[in-house]
Formats: C-alpha cells, structure tokens, sequence
C-alpha cells in the first residue's frame, strides 16, 4: 500500500476508552480503509485517571496510557493501519493535566515539595494565594466535618480514595499542625468556587492548567509525543483548547519548529465573522466554523423568525429563559463570572490592583479593586469573541463600544476611568513588561473560560427555539446560512486555510449531525410544530416548564426512534437532566434541586417519551423525505467543500446520538472490523459517504491544497433550492436545500443548474450523464443530492 499523505484526504475519529483500546481500533482498521479515509484520528493517548472515557485528563504525558493497550499497542495500531495506507493523527491536551495526585507523578512531587520542586514550574499555581498552599477542594463538607476520615499512612495522607504526600518529617504531627505543614490543604470541595489558586480547565477544579509556554515544561510533556511523530508512529496532531494557553501563537510556532511542519489543526472556535489568526503555523481548525455552515444551509431564515415567536409564546412570560440571544449570554456571562469563575475572576483582579499600584505611571494609581473588578466584569461580559492574542488584536475585540457601555456601570463619572485603565493596559499603551503581560495573559485565558462556560455550557441551555442552533461554534441568534455567504466562505477556506479540518459531529458536539438534520426542518414548518406541540402537550402534567418542555419534545423529535423504548427513555431524560443542570434556572450541578429534577424525569416519561409522544413521531415520521434530504446534503457537502473532512465514529452510517456521554458511546464494528450494526446492508448515507471519500482518495488533485472552488447557480423559480459548486473543474457536488418548502412551492418547475463545460457522470449512478443544462427535476429524480464527475474528452 502506498504511505499516507503528509496532507489528510480525510480522516476518521476513534472514541478511545477502556472499552475501545487500541486492539478494537485494529480490528475496525479494513473497514476503515475500506471507507477510503486516510488517517485514523484517535482521541488523547496519554497516560490518563484510570477508567477515564475521553482521555483529556491526562497525568503522565511521557507515557502511552496502559488502558488502551499500551505503548505497544498504540504501534501495533500504527503498523496495522500503515499495512492498510493509513496514518495517525493524535489529539493532545497541551492546556492541562488531571489533578490526581496519586495518579499523576508530576503533581505528587509538586505538592510533597511545593514551590522548590524542579516540576513546580509545570503547573499554574498563584503560590502567594492562600498562604503559599495549593487549595485542594475535595473534602465533603467543612474540615471540622471531615477531619476524622483524613488518616496518616506512613509518608501519606489518605481521604477516602484521595491520596496526598506528606512534607518530609510531618507524619507525626498532631492533624491541625500536619495540615499546616503542607505545601497544600484540602478544603471542602464548595471552597472552589471562590478560593481556587490554580488555574483550571473552564471551572472544572480536577483539571490544573499547565505552563506549556515554559520551554522547559513544553520539553517534558511533548517528548513522547513527538518521538511517537518523528519515529513515524503518527503522523499529525490536533490540539484541544489552544485559547487556554497563555501564548497560543508561541505556542504553536515551538510546536512547529518541534515538529518538523506536521499537519495540525486546533480547537479554535471562531465566532461569527471571525478569522484564525494569519500567524499561526497551523492547517486551520477541527472544523466547527464548518459545521454552523453547513448547518445554516438547511435551515430557512423566516422560518426560524416564526419559530422563535412560537417559542416565546410557548415558554413566555419566563423572559429570563432564553427569548433574546444576545441578552441571554449577556445574563449567563454574569452568572458565570460571578459564581463558576469568582476564583479566576479574584486572580484577575489581584494582579490589575498590583500592577496599578506598583507602576510608575501616575494615571494608573489609586485604582481600588473593587472599581477594577467592577471594570474587568463589564468588559468581560461584552466580547463576542473568545479572547484577544495581542494588544492589536484587543482594539478589535475589546472595543470602545463596550468600553462606553461598561462606564455605565460606574455612578461616579471619576470612578468610571478604571474601564479606560483596564483597555489601556491590554492595548498596551502602558508598556510591555512583564506585569502588563502577565495582565494580559490573565485577561485572555479568563475571557475564554467564560465565553465557553457562559455560551457552550449555559447560553445554549437557555435559549432554545431550535435546538439544532444551539451547537458548538454555532450563532443560535442567527442561525440561517444562505448559499451565497457559504459559498464566500467556502472560497475562503480554498484560498486561506485549504487543509483546514471540518466536521459534522464530534465527542464534544450537543447532538449528532443527524439529529441536527432532522430539527433543521422544523423552520420549514413552524406553524405546524407548534400546532403538534399544543395539542401533544395538552393534559401532560406536570409540566416542569415552558422552556424545558419545549426542549424535551424538540429531543424526542430529532432523536427520533431509537432502539428500545426503555433505553431510549433513559437517554432522553440522562440528556435533559443535563439540559437544566447546565442551564442553572432551576437546578444545577452544584446545587442540585432532587424535586425539580425529579419533575422532569415524570415528565420525559409521560410526555415526550410517553403516549403524547406519538405525536411528535407521527410529525417525524410525515417528514421523513426532508429529513433525509438534509442528512444526505449535509454529509454531501461536508465530504466535497474545502478542507479535510473528519468523519466521527459511527457516521458514515446514521447516527444519532445526544450530548455527551452518549455521543461517548464504544462504536460497534462487526466481527472483522466490517462496520456491521445489524442493519442488513449499507445505508443510502453510507453509500454516499462512500462514494465522496472514494472520489477524494482517487482524485487527490481536485480537492486539494492546490484546489479550487467555483460556485455554481441554479437558475428558475427553485434556484435558491439547489446548493451546488465545482472542484477544480472536474467535480460538481449538487444538493436539495430546504425541500419542504420546495414541495408546498411546486417542486422544481422549470430550475436548471448550468454545468461547467464537458460530459458530466453520475458517481453512484453509472449511466446517468448530463452536459450544459441540467433540469433540476431530472438531476435529482432519485436522490436528493448528486456527485458528478467530468468525464475525459
């Protein structure tokens, strides 16, 4: 077989876990190969907490996880895709490492040793907070509560499964002076929220924040790494969560140079209008700018308009609960910042008060930190996007606009300078050293925690009119994508960042690309939802409330029929619980409320996934053919437009699947690693999936780096129907956009999509041929999607 391409044609994301080691993934590996995809992309590899399903906790990152299958295993998989003309690309955690002391070695030596430990420098800890110990929050009520269940055991301090080291010739110290001695004091895990003084994945406190901008830390947690790279183990990288980095441009320009120039690609979510920064020495993204493209595709303008007045009626007068996009994330980056981030917040503070008080710049003098705080919080809550790189780039992100907004929060005209001493300081207007850096750098990796915690984890919960919008990297106030702004940035995709990843589904996305396809068709008929909606919720009791039922029924409906119905029960109401956890109106996942989450699972099981709930599925079941007009055009599209399309576990076939962890589920290959799900054949999605990927695979060329792009426009009543585009010449990609409304306007009628010159092939339809012209009628007379290829004058 020949090697695989330095450049992925495609790549194929593997779930790895204890239950889908690597010895699975070899097993999966001919049918992989089969699917034409070039790269198996596996999820993080490293040494992680025992029984961990995603990886990202990793607590040794000079070791391939034992797990999985080990080292060894890890190679057997590279030899056996390698057999097969596959290569590896590894997902890596650069930002942080799991706080488990006992699992991870790094930490162990830094909490027996503190400060003075040759690793204390891994990891960030503000070591002038809390007396110069590191906050452990993992005791289950106060100390006073708890101190008999901590016990000394030799040179270890043990609390329940918690091991932590003691400091050399403390074990004999009385508990209250034992606990002193520490270069760390476990506290009750509620003390997180406020006292942390280490910097955390998002508010997750059993994740630590690492200093990878260190070279010498860099040096220690990408060593095996990159030997697996330069021993041609693997092939590429993709990298979680850049923007918690303190110098995410720094970063990648080592990891580069430490790379030779493998293809990488980053977890960077760009909002709307957003660019990758042009500095990065990186392919592009994992994709999620694709995804909202993609998706808006097949999602009608107007009928998302109606569909948000239905659901304001339906959840209204509960005007806290999502009925305004921007003032919903306005509202949710309050609460975070106040309460999930009050600890990074604090951190934030203390070095803008120190800065100002120990700079020789007169204007920055005499600023109280609660006027700081104040400055900070109203700026924060007012980026639209998740960080600013530079003090150039702050201009553009932390604007004037807001700034005169957040002056507004000041009674005291005088007081209101702290807004203009904060965006001064990441403008850069007051130097460059290493406390304005240090500000910076703070204000930066704060602002991303929050847009992520404030819009993917709360905004998304709240806002809910269409659920299918409400996707990571997704704009859930103006979800809608018409062909012309998709085919601009298609083109600039092709010309800017033509390696890009893009994907439809991920472990981290809130439903499956199939189940978003399916709530797409719901602003095609609005009214009609609604209508279904009143007369399945009548007489439903109780009804926790309008918002959440209206997400419930919207789950049952894009979820649609799944297995048994006891199972499928369980994983809509496992979802929902999450829903309004996450949402934190009314329970949430530290201060949970049993009898209103009880209320909703009686709900799911007497509405949504009860007798009511039929019809909801009868509404599915009518709108079948629209449906699979948008999962077949979305897969379409996806495997054809610019970049390297990543395909996740499981979805060359249907797949529906919910947030995680049930989108974390081991995926199921048959017996020879064939991709068998009982189903009895290949699916009409598979067989286009398979046709896409084999036409990558065999015509490198059209879809390339070296690549182009051309729009195509239909012409006719329907035209805004037909999404089309050419590949270098040799490839048109042809797909139903909006089909509902297409059939209740007439159908195609007299559209005609022009096609470049030459003789035109049907790919999975040998015998079909067309030339200039085409009747969009005939086009797509047995499916709702075409691929052709231009066959040789």
């Amino acid at each position: 077989m020949p090697p695989a391409p330095a450049v992925p044609t495609a790549t194929y994301r593997l779930q790895l876990q204890p239950d889908f080691p690597f010895s699975a993934a070899t097993t999966a590996v001919p049918h992989l190969a089969a699917l034409n995809i070039s790269h198996l992309h596996l999820s993080p590899v490293l040494e992680a907490v025992p029984g961990s399903r995603h990886g990202y906790d990793v607590v040794d990152p000079t070791r391939v996880r034992e797990e999985l299958g080990g080292e060894e295993g890890l190679r057997e998989l590279s030899r056996t895709a390698r057999d097969h003309g596959l290569g590896l690309i590894l997902d890596i955690v650069p930002n942080h490492m799991a706080m488990s002391p006992r699992h991870n070695p790094a930490l162990w030596e830094v909490l027996r040793d503190g400060p003075s430990s040759p690793r204390a420098r891994w990891f960030d800890i503000d070591w002038e907070a809390q007396g110069g110990q590191v906050l452990l929050p993992v005791l289950g009520g106060p100390l006073g509560e708890e101190a008999d269940r901590l016990k000394v055991d030799g040179d270890v301090l043990r609390y329940h499964d918690h091991a932590f080291p003691l400091r050399e010739g403390t074990a004999g110290l009385p508990l209250p002076r034992l606990l002193d001695a520490q270069w760390y004091r476990p506290v009750w895990w509620r003390l997180a929220r406020t006292e942390l003084n280490y910097r955390r994945f998002f508010s997750i406190s059993e994740l630590i924040g690492v200093r990878v901008e260190d070279p010498e830390v860099f040096a220690a947690t990408h060593a095996k790494i990159l030997e697996l790279l330069h021993e041609g183990v693997v092939d590429g990288l993709r990298v979680d969560h850049p923007d918690g980095l303190a110098d995410p441009g720094g970063y990648l320009r080592r990891l580069h140079e430490a790379t030779g120039g493998r293809w990488t690609v980053v977890e960077k979510i760009l909002a709307d209008g957003e660019g990758l920064p042009a500095s990065w020495p990186a392919a592009g993204t994992t994709g999620y700018d694709a995804l909202r493209h993609v998706d808006g595709l097949f999602m009608d303008p107007a009928g998302f308009g109606e569909l948000l007045d239905r659901y304001r009626a339906f959840a209204a007068p509960q005007t806290d609960r999502g009925g305004d996009w921007d003032a919903t994330v306005r509202r949710a980056a309050y609460k975070v910042l106040t309460h999930e981030l009050a600890a990074e917040s604090d951190r934030l503070t203390r070095v803008a008060a120190r800065l100002c008080a120990t700079s020789p710049e007169t204007a920055l003098r005499d600023r109280a930190p609660w006027a700081l705080r104040t400055a900070l919080t109203e700026l924060l809550v007012r980026l639209e996007v998740y960080r600013p790189y530079s003090p150039e780039d702050a201009a553009t992100v932390v604007t004037e606009e807001a700034a005169a907004e957040a002056r507004r929060a000041f009674a005291v005209p005088e007081e209101a300078g702290a807004v203009d001493v904060v965006r001064d300081l990441l403008l850069g207007r007051y130097g460059d050293g290493p406390a304005q850096a240090e500000f910076r750098t703070r204000f930066a990796q704060t602002a991303s925690a929050l847009r992520a915690k404030s819009v993917e984890d709360t905004a998304f919960y709240r806002y809910v009119p269409l659920l299918s919008a409400t996707e990571v990297g997704g704009e859930p106030g103006d979800p809608a994508v018409g062909p012309d702004r998709f085919h601009a940035y298609c083109a600039r995709v092709q010309r800017d960042w033509p390696a890009t990843g893009t994907v439809l589904s991920t472990h981290d996305a809130k439903r499956s690309a199939d189940v978003r396809a399916a709530l797409h068709v719901l602003t095609e008929c609005p009214g009609r939802w609604a209508d279904v909606l009143a007369e399945a919720s009548r007489g439903v009791e109780p009804v926790p409330d309008g918002q959440l039922a209206w997400a419930a029924w919207q789950t049952v409906f894009g979820l649609g029929p799944a297995g048994d119905e006891r199972a499928r029960e369980e994983r809509v109401r496992e979802a929902l619980l999450k829903h309004v956890r996450e949402a934190g109106l009314f329970t949430s996942w530290t201060e949970q409320e049993p009898p209103y989450e009880e209320a909703v699972a009686r709900f799911v099981a007497a509405g949504p996934c009860g007798v009511p709930g039929r019809k909801v599925a009868e509404l599915r079941e009518a709108l079948e053919p629209h449906i699979r007009a948008n999962v077949l055009g979305a897969a379409l599209v996806h495997l054809t437009m610019p970049g390297v399309p990543d395909l996740y576990q499981g979805t060359e076939r249907e797949y529906r699947a919910l947030v995680d962890p049930d989108n974390r589920t081991p995926p199921r290959f048959g017996e020879n690693g064939d991709g068998g799900d009982g189903g009895g054949g290949r699916s009409e999605k598979e067989a286009v999936t398979r046709a896409a990927l084999a036409l990558r695979a065999r015509r490198p060329e059209v879809f390339g780096t070296s690549a182009s792009y051309e729009p195509l426009a239909a012409v006719g009543p329907a035209a805004d129907h037909c999404l089309a585009f050419a590949r270098s010449g040799e490839v048109v990609t042809a797909v139903t956009r909006l089909s509902l409304r297409l059939a209740e306007s007439g159908g195609w009628r007299d559209t005609r999509l022009p096609l470049p010159r030459g003789r035109w092939a049907d790919v999975r339809e040998p015998g079909r041929e067309f030339e200039r012209e085409v009747r969009a009628a005939e086009l797509f007379a047995a499916s709702p999607v075409v691929l052709l290829e231009r066959l040789p004058e």
